[in-house]
Protein backbone atom coordinates (compact mmCIF):
# COMPACT_ATOMS: atom_id res chain seq x y z
CA UNK A 1 0.00 0.00 0.00
CA UNK A 2 1.39 3.42 -0.94
CA UNK A 3 2.02 6.12 1.65
CA UNK A 4 -0.96 8.08 0.32
CA UNK A 5 -3.33 5.14 0.57
CA UNK A 6 -2.07 4.28 4.04
CA UNK A 7 -2.76 7.83 5.22
CA UNK A 8 -6.21 7.88 3.62
CA UNK A 9 -7.07 4.54 5.19
CA UNK A 10 -6.12 5.89 8.62
CA UNK A 11 -7.23 9.53 8.45
CA UNK A 12 -8.93 10.09 5.10
CA UNK A 13 -12.55 10.45 6.13
CA UNK A 14 -13.49 14.01 5.24
CA UNK A 15 -15.08 16.32 7.78
CA UNK A 16 -18.15 16.61 5.54
CA UNK A 17 -18.52 12.84 5.61
CA UNK A 18 -18.12 12.91 9.37
CA UNK A 19 -20.82 15.58 9.65
CA UNK A 20 -23.12 14.02 7.02
CA UNK A 21 -22.90 17.15 4.86
CA UNK A 22 -23.70 16.19 1.22
CA UNK A 23 -21.14 18.60 -0.20
CA UNK A 24 -21.07 16.82 -3.56
CA UNK A 25 -24.46 18.35 -4.32
CA UNK A 26 -22.81 21.77 -4.40
CA UNK A 27 -26.08 23.42 -3.37
CA UNK A 28 -26.65 26.32 -0.93
CA UNK A 29 -27.42 24.37 2.24
CA UNK A 30 -24.43 21.97 2.15
CA UNK A 31 -22.09 24.80 1.20
CA UNK A 32 -23.32 26.97 4.06
CA UNK A 33 -23.22 24.10 6.55
CA UNK A 34 -19.64 23.39 5.51
CA UNK A 35 -18.61 27.04 5.89
CA UNK A 36 -20.23 27.10 9.34
CA UNK A 37 -18.26 24.00 10.32
CA UNK A 38 -15.07 25.66 9.05
CA UNK A 39 -15.69 28.78 11.15
CA UNK A 40 -16.17 26.55 14.20
CA UNK A 41 -13.12 24.40 13.39
CA UNK A 42 -10.88 27.45 13.04
CA UNK A 43 -11.54 28.37 16.68
CA UNK A 44 -9.01 27.33 19.37
CA UNK A 45 -10.97 24.27 20.49
CA UNK A 46 -10.70 20.55 19.80
CA UNK A 47 -12.01 19.17 16.53
CA UNK A 48 -14.53 16.92 18.26
CA UNK A 49 -16.04 19.94 20.03
CA UNK A 50 -16.34 21.88 16.77
CA UNK A 51 -17.93 18.86 15.08
CA UNK A 52 -20.38 18.45 17.95
CA UNK A 53 -21.42 22.10 17.71
CA UNK A 54 -21.77 21.93 13.91
CA UNK A 55 -24.02 18.87 14.21
CA UNK A 56 -26.14 20.53 16.89
CA UNK A 57 -26.69 23.65 14.79
CA UNK A 58 -27.79 21.49 11.86
CA UNK A 59 -30.02 19.37 14.08
CA UNK A 60 -31.69 22.59 15.25
CA UNK A 61 -32.51 23.41 11.64
CA UNK A 62 -29.90 26.15 11.12
CA UNK A 63 -28.84 24.70 7.79
CA UNK A 64 -28.99 27.77 5.54
CA UNK A 65 -27.71 31.31 5.77
CA UNK A 66 -31.27 32.64 6.02
CA UNK A 67 -32.19 30.26 8.85
CA UNK A 68 -28.99 31.07 10.74
CA UNK A 69 -29.51 34.81 10.30
CA UNK A 70 -33.16 34.60 11.36
CA UNK A 71 -32.39 32.62 14.52
CA UNK A 72 -32.06 34.73 17.66
CA UNK A 73 -28.65 35.33 19.18
CA UNK A 74 -29.82 33.49 22.30
CA UNK A 75 -30.86 30.45 20.25
CA UNK A 76 -27.43 30.24 18.66
CA UNK A 77 -25.66 30.88 21.97
CA UNK A 78 -27.62 28.19 23.80
CA UNK A 79 -26.89 25.58 21.14
CA UNK A 80 -23.19 26.40 21.21
CA UNK A 81 -23.04 26.52 25.01
CA UNK A 82 -24.59 23.07 25.31
CA UNK A 83 -22.38 21.52 22.66
CA UNK A 84 -18.74 22.16 23.44
CA UNK A 85 -18.53 25.93 22.99
CA UNK A 86 -19.09 27.19 26.54
CA UNK A 87 -15.90 29.31 26.45
CA UNK A 88 -16.73 30.99 23.15
CA UNK A 89 -20.52 30.75 22.92
CA UNK A 90 -21.38 34.46 23.07
CA UNK A 91 -18.76 35.64 20.59
CA UNK A 92 -19.35 32.74 18.20
CA UNK A 93 -23.13 33.20 18.33
CA UNK A 94 -22.60 36.77 17.12
CA UNK A 95 -20.06 35.74 14.47
CA UNK A 96 -22.35 33.10 12.98
CA UNK A 97 -25.28 35.51 12.87
CA UNK A 98 -23.24 38.28 11.26
CA UNK A 99 -21.64 35.87 8.78
CA UNK A 100 -25.00 34.47 7.74
CA UNK A 101 -26.51 37.94 7.36
CA UNK A 102 -23.68 39.08 5.08
CA UNK A 103 -24.12 35.99 2.90
CA UNK A 104 -27.85 36.71 2.70
CA UNK A 105 -27.34 40.40 1.94
CA UNK A 106 -24.52 40.04 -0.59
CA UNK A 107 -25.25 36.68 -2.20
CA UNK A 108 -28.90 35.91 -1.50
CA UNK A 109 -27.83 33.25 0.98
CA UNK A 110 -26.14 31.23 -1.77
CA UNK A 111 -22.37 30.72 -1.76
CA UNK A 112 -22.55 29.70 -5.41
CA UNK A 113 -23.24 33.37 -6.10
CA UNK A 114 -20.05 34.26 -4.24
CA UNK A 115 -18.22 31.90 -6.56
CA UNK A 116 -19.84 33.46 -9.62
CA UNK A 117 -19.12 36.99 -8.37
CA UNK A 118 -15.48 35.97 -8.00
CA UNK A 119 -15.40 34.73 -11.59
CA UNK A 120 -14.32 31.29 -10.36
CA UNK A 121 -10.99 32.85 -9.37
CA UNK A 122 -9.51 31.22 -6.22
CA UNK A 123 -7.83 34.43 -5.02
CA UNK A 124 -11.05 36.41 -5.34
CA UNK A 125 -13.02 33.60 -3.73
CA UNK A 126 -10.64 33.67 -0.78
CA UNK A 127 -10.89 37.45 -0.49
CA UNK A 128 -14.69 37.37 -0.62
CA UNK A 129 -14.89 34.59 1.96
CA UNK A 130 -12.56 36.54 4.24
CA UNK A 131 -14.94 39.50 4.08
CA UNK A 132 -17.38 37.29 6.01
CA UNK A 133 -17.06 37.91 9.74
CA UNK A 134 -15.25 35.08 11.49
CA UNK A 135 -13.62 33.76 8.32
CA UNK A 136 -9.85 34.10 8.18
CA UNK A 137 -7.23 32.22 6.21
CA UNK A 138 -7.45 29.17 8.47
CA UNK A 139 -11.19 28.81 7.92
CA UNK A 140 -10.77 29.36 4.17
CA UNK A 141 -8.04 26.72 4.03
CA UNK A 142 -10.31 24.20 5.75
CA UNK A 143 -13.17 25.17 3.40
CA UNK A 144 -11.02 24.84 0.27
CA UNK A 145 -9.65 21.41 1.25
CA UNK A 146 -13.01 19.80 0.67
CA UNK A 147 -14.97 22.19 -1.55
CA UNK A 148 -12.37 21.68 -4.29
CA UNK A 149 -14.32 18.49 -5.02
CA UNK A 150 -17.14 20.64 -6.42
CA UNK A 151 -15.39 23.95 -7.19
CA UNK A 152 -13.07 22.70 -9.93
CA UNK A 153 -11.02 25.88 -10.14
CA UNK A 154 -9.54 25.16 -6.70
CA UNK A 155 -8.03 21.80 -7.67
CA UNK A 156 -5.39 20.94 -6.70
CA UNK A 157 -5.46 22.74 -3.35
CA UNK A 158 -3.39 21.81 -0.32
CA UNK A 159 -2.87 24.21 2.56
CA UNK A 160 0.35 24.67 4.52
CA UNK A 161 -0.75 22.22 7.21
CA UNK A 162 -1.25 19.42 4.68
CA UNK A 163 1.95 20.29 2.83
CA UNK A 164 4.00 20.11 6.04
CA UNK A 165 2.88 16.50 6.44
CA UNK A 166 3.39 15.77 2.74
CA UNK A 167 6.95 17.05 2.96
CA UNK A 168 7.59 15.02 6.11
CA UNK A 169 6.34 11.89 4.32
CA UNK A 170 8.32 12.82 1.17
CA UNK A 171 5.18 12.88 -0.93
CA UNK A 172 5.72 16.25 -2.58
CA UNK A 173 6.40 19.88 -1.76
CA UNK A 174 3.40 21.45 -3.47
CA UNK A 175 -0.19 20.66 -4.34
CA UNK A 176 0.55 19.77 -7.97
CA UNK A 177 3.15 17.19 -6.99
CA UNK A 178 0.84 15.80 -4.34
CA UNK A 179 -2.02 15.52 -6.84
CA UNK A 180 0.05 13.13 -8.93
CA UNK A 181 -0.03 10.53 -6.16
CA UNK A 182 -3.79 9.81 -6.19
CA UNK A 183 -6.79 10.01 -8.56
CA UNK A 184 -8.47 13.41 -8.61
CA UNK A 185 -11.59 12.20 -6.77
CA UNK A 186 -9.38 10.98 -3.91
CA UNK A 187 -7.36 14.18 -3.59
CA UNK A 188 -9.59 15.96 -1.01
CA UNK A 189 -9.42 12.82 1.16
CA UNK A 190 -5.63 12.85 0.94
CA UNK A 191 -5.39 16.54 1.84
CA UNK A 192 -7.67 16.04 4.85
CA UNK A 193 -5.66 12.98 5.91
CA UNK A 194 -2.40 14.95 5.69
CA UNK A 195 -3.81 17.88 7.67
CA UNK A 196 -4.99 15.52 10.40
CA UNK A 197 -1.65 13.73 10.37
CA UNK A 198 0.21 17.02 10.80
CA UNK A 199 -2.01 18.09 13.70
CA UNK A 200 -1.43 14.73 15.41
CA UNK A 201 2.32 15.05 14.81
CA UNK A 202 2.41 18.52 16.38
CA UNK A 203 0.56 17.36 19.49
CA UNK A 204 2.75 14.35 20.20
Amino acid sequence: MTEARTLMADEGRTFCEELSIPLARGTPSPLFRWLTACILSASPIRHDQAARAARALADAGLTTARKMADATWETRRKILNENGYARFDERTASILGDAAQLIVDDYGGDLRRLREAAGHDPKDERARLKSVKGVGDTAVDIFFREVQAVWDELYPFADDLALEAANRHRMGRDAKALAETVPRKSFPHLVVALARDELSHRHR
